[in-house]
């Protein structure tokens, strides 16, 4: 299968990560030449993952709240 090398199970598979559709203005909705104009997390047969679509989620920074006794020997 074309797909098998980059799909795992932490990519949920949605049009808005496949090669066929691109993904509107505004981002509630893909133009897809396959289906027309759908959801972002619509799915069809015709779905190939493009990985380069995919945008990793921004690590948080933990809250850093420090005391003078943390400094302290």
């Amino acid at each position: 299968m074309k797909n098998q090398g980059f799909i795992s199970e932490e990519y949920r598979k949605e049009c808005r990560y496949c090669e066929h559709g691109k993904l509107s203005f505004d981002g509630t909705a893909v133009l897809c030449p396959k289906k027309g104009i759908v959801a972002p997390d619509h799915l069809c047969k015709k779905y190939v993952y493009d990985p380069l679509k995919y945008t990793p989620m921004q690590p948080t920074l933990p809250k850093q709240t420090f005391s003078a006794e943390d400094f302290s020997l």
